[in-house]
């Protein structure tokens, strides 16, 4: 995930999850608001609960590395909050759980071949 593409602030991550959608699914908690931005945003939350600093990292490196294999619609900022059943998922398993996710949030960019096949 690019620089570019994360929310760094504190104030960003409140006035994102006071004000945006929730979506719940398994293990993870989303919120996503509407921008006007020509860009997306997501922040990644992953509590003292999961684990210490190294277990933390881990699991956000895994998160990001599944979000870039997505391509996103633009003008929104997410934020992601990681509960403590994901300790006990392989990657496949929240590759899927992830995918499910922004899926149901519908922030993912449709392909165009898609549409000429049917």
């Amino acid at each position: 995930m690019k620089k570019i593409n994360i929310v760094k602030k504190n104030e960003d991550y409140n006035r994102i999850i006071k004000t945006g959608k929730a979506y719940r699914y398994k293990d993870y908690v989303a919120y996503i608001e509407n921008t006007n931005d020509n860009i997306y945003h997501f922040g990644l939350s992953v509590g003292k609960k999961i684990g210490n600093a190294v277990t933390r990292n881990k699991y956000k490196r895994r998160i990001k590395n599944i979000l870039d294999k997505i391509t996103f619609k633009n003008n929104f900022n997410c934020i992601i909050i990681v509960k403590k059943g994901i300790l006990t998922k392989t990657f496949h398993e929240m590759e899927e759980d992830i995918k499910q996710l922004v899926k149901c949030m519908n922030i993912i960019k449709e392909d165009i071949d898609e549409e000429k096949d049917i």
